[in-house]
């Protein structure tokens, strides 16, 4: 049986100006009430956020500086995370901002840190179980060669605050998240407008597990009710796994724009992941890789639409 709505609770959604985080914290704050935490560089960002009866409170991860933030909440969202490339600051973030933020959240019913997919160490078309070996999945892509690492050392410490503090967590492992407001299918999506290749491995093809915000705003319950200490980790994902090569080749007969590939062995590898975990703690996937995307390029680029 499904969880039941979140009503009526105080819930804290950091790094809500983010692709994911946002409609997150919007679908929450229509029956509970939500903080949301960011640096909030981006002020169109808090103008909708708050527009949407999110508070918006200023935070910065990097200094520990959450002291804002109400330390008597029901629950906390992170999605933050830094990905500036300097080995020293995204760690400090990404790492002990987490550990600040469990700190000042340690009396919360449930902690729920967003980790990644990323974290796994690469092994072909292996199928990725939760208690399989990690390694620096990104470390490929010199733009993004903390991050893995750093989700890595975010995982352990939530890990740790998660018994030091008597904390219920739950350790979310998450593949490619998409919708209106973006992913790495809509970026796909923009170098195909662009005429540029799209990398794909050698080890063809490159699959990974697609989530819609959609499922990913109805599983926010049961990850809460997963949290446990010692921590709950698992796989989330979309229940089906498809490539990059399959969904460039269905945004290409939704617009008519060509797909053009650059098999490589510099990019990263298919993850490939059991979702078992998941489904025993929060449930199945509802919206379809191709509906979500169909959806996608109708929200981003209506004009590419046939008719």
């Amino acid at each position: 049986m499904p969880p039941e709505p979140l009503r009526g609770k105080s819930i804290v959604v950091t790094g809500v100006t983010g692709q994911v985080a946002e409609p997150v914290a919007v679908a929450l704050a229509r029956d509970n009430q939500v903080v949301g935490a960011a640096r909030f560089r981006d002020e169109a960002a808090r103008h909708r956020l708050e527009g949407a009866g999110v508070r918006c409170v200023p935070i910065d991860l990097s200094t520990g500086d959450v002291a804002d933030l109400p330390a008597d909440a029901d629950y906390v969202i992170n999605f933050a995370v830094a990905k500036s490339n300097q080995w020293e600051l995204d760690l400090q973030t990404n790492s002990g901002g987490l550990a600040w933020l469990m700190e000042h959240h340690q009396g919360a019913t449930a902690f729920v840190h967003c980790s990644t997919t990323a974290v796994y160490k690469p092994m072909g078309h292996h199928v990725f179980a939760e208690e399989d070996e990690l390694g620096d999945n990104h470390g490929i892509w010199p733009f993004l060669r903390t991050y893995s690492i750093c989700k890595i050392a975010a995982e352990a410490t939530a890990r740790w605050a998660s018994e030091r503090f008597d904390l219920p967590t739950t350790v979310a492992r998450l593949s490619v998240p998409y919708g209106d407001r973006g992913g790495w299918p809509a970026i796909h999506l923009e170098m195909m407008i662009n005429g540029s290749e799209i990398p794909v491995h050698l080890d063809a093809p490159s699959v990974y597990h697609p989530l819609h915000e959609d499922d990913i705003i109805a599983m926010i319950p049961g990850l809460i009710g997963a949290a446990a200490t010692p921590a709950t980790t698992v796989n989330w994902g979309g229940d089906q796994a498809v490539s990059i090569e399959e969904w460039c080749g269905y945004l290409s007969q939704l617009t008519g724009v060509p797909a053009r590939f650059a098999p490589t062995r510099d990019t990263i590898d298919s993850v490939q992941i059991d979702l078992t975990r998941m489904h025993e703690l929060v449930g199945t996937t509802t919206v379809g890789w191709q509906e979500g995307m169909r959806r996608m390029v109708a929200a981003r680029h209506p004009e590419l639409q046939p008719g």
